[in-house]
């Protein structure tokens, strides 16, 4: 059997289409090897959303070929459709596959030889169009539904669209029978994933509240947990759906990206901070225990040190239990290159590690007003020593002693210290889930 090595870099719905895709070569006689392994070809599956994309690439290629001079490596991901001329030029890289090929890669490895000319395919962006379905496997705990694909709303500093393509979404009936294929499995929780998730809408006319209405009702899946979400896609009605959820776990991730409505404008974001305040105090009035993330971005052209404080301000001030800060990078072909006020390294660095450490004491916080109360704990896999972790239902980590027997096993938790590590610890009040 050949044997094929997968390495992905980025976001979790590209974890889920490197899975979908792993199981594809399967299908047809590949043995799938860990990346570290000799294998006789390499695929790497590219970002173009962090830093730095051209050089982790490089990094992966020369990793691969370590392991097997004679490998052929492909290259696909967003970074493979933005600029797939940048990529063939890498030293040992034989194929680069756009969005449109990437999952007809078996048929494009199948025809490769060793030694033959670097190729590129790669279809205009607008002319893509189907959505391909995926989920992640192999991790025991949890998995990685992809619902939704591509993004409509151009903000000024993304490439997503131009990586990915126009919004387009699953059907329910197909996104539930992945659930259940998921649950088939033995997995216990579900992340639902995509690049706009909110926005799901399909030509049957289903919504993303009858998506996860459908969901709730999946045998075998103990926890749904909605990945992220666009403040204005977060509807009253979701919210109170997710409240009264057996299911759909107390945990949002919502981005925010800026607490200045001039920079929210300038972004081109649909919202402004008014609206965000409103869904946060609604989630916190309909879940008091709830975990809520924040995107937000720093050094965005333009955004002057009283606006970087506005942001810092109004984050302080939201009960919210963690940030995900981005430093401002220029991307290619965004609008946000013609936006003046170019705000120098040095300062976008400052700022990162002001809401960075911001972010340190609300999740402290976070954990602290949960200390005394019991919440459900899905163990994971993974061991760090002579200890082993777990998420609460509102996602607060949890630690205890390795054993092998508590994996992929839920535990009702009452939570009694947070250790000098920042995580949280506490004693078993009953097995809810094996």
């Amino acid at each position: 059997m050949p044997k094929i090595a997968f390495h992905t870099l980025g976001c979790k719905l590209n974890y889920s289409e490197t899975s979908a895709i792993a199981r594809q070569f399967q299908n047809n006689g590949y043995d799938v090897v860990d990346f570290e392994q000799p294998a006789d070809v390499y695929v790497v599956n590219t970002c173009s959303v962090t830093d730095h994309a051209d050089r982790k690439t490089k990094r992966v290629v020369k990793t691969a070929l370590s392991q097997n001079e004679l490998a052929n490596v492909v290259v696909i991901g967003c970074y493979a459709q933005l600029k797939p001329e940048e990529i063939v030029k890498i030293p040992g890289v034989n194929l680069v596959l756009g969005a449109a090929e990437k999952f007809n890669i078996v048929s494009h490895v199948q025809s490769l030889e060793y030694g033959c000319e670097p190729a590129i395919f790669n279809s205009h962006i607008k002319d893509i169009h189907t959505f391909n379905p995926a989920y992640s496997a192999g991790d025991r705990t949890r998995s990685f539904l992809k619902v939704q694909d591509g993004c409509d709303y151009f903000c000024a500093f993304c490439t997503i669209p131009l990586a990915r393509g126009r919004s387009r979404s699953s059907t329910i009936e197909a996104v539930v029978k992945s659930a259940q294929e998921i649950a088939d499995k033995g997995v216990k929780e579900i992340v639902l994933t995509g690049v706009n998730i909110g926005d799901f809408e399909n030509e049957n006319g289903e919504d993303f509240l009858q998506l996860i209405k459908a969901l709730d009702k999946v045998d075998g899946v103990e926890r749904f947990r909605i990945s992220s979400i666009e403040p204005n896609l977060l509807t009253e009605d979701i919210i109170d759906f997710v409240a009264s959820s057996q299911k759909f776990v107390p945990h949002f991730h919502i981005p925010l990206q800026s607490g200045s409505d001039k920079i929210l404008e300038a972004m081109r974001r649909r919202y402004k901070r008014e609206l965000y305040v409103e869904r946060v105090h609604k989630i916190k009035n309909a879940m008091p225990d709830c975990c809520i993330g924040v995107d937000v971005i720093v050094g965005f052209p333009g955004e002057t040190e009283d606006e970087f404080k506005e942001t810092f301000e109004f984050i302080q001030d939201l009960p919210v239990s963690y940030l995900h800060v981005f430093t401002y990078s220029e991307r290619p072909n965004t609008t946000a290159l013609r936006i003046k006020g170019r705000v120098p390294n040095a300062i976008r660095n400052e700022r990162n590690t002001m809401l960075t450490s911001l972010s340190e004491k609300k999740r402290r916080l976070f954990y602290e007003e949960n200390l005394g109360k019991e919440f459900p704990v899905l163990w994971e896999q993974q061991r760090q020593g002579d200890m082993m972790h777990g998420f609460t239902s509102n996602y607060i980590k949890v630690k205890t002693a390795y054993d092998p027997a508590k994996v992929n096993t839920i535990e009702n938790i009452l939570l009694e210290e947070i250790d000098g590590d920042g995580v949280m610890a506490g004693k078993v009040v009953e097995l809810l889930s094996c």
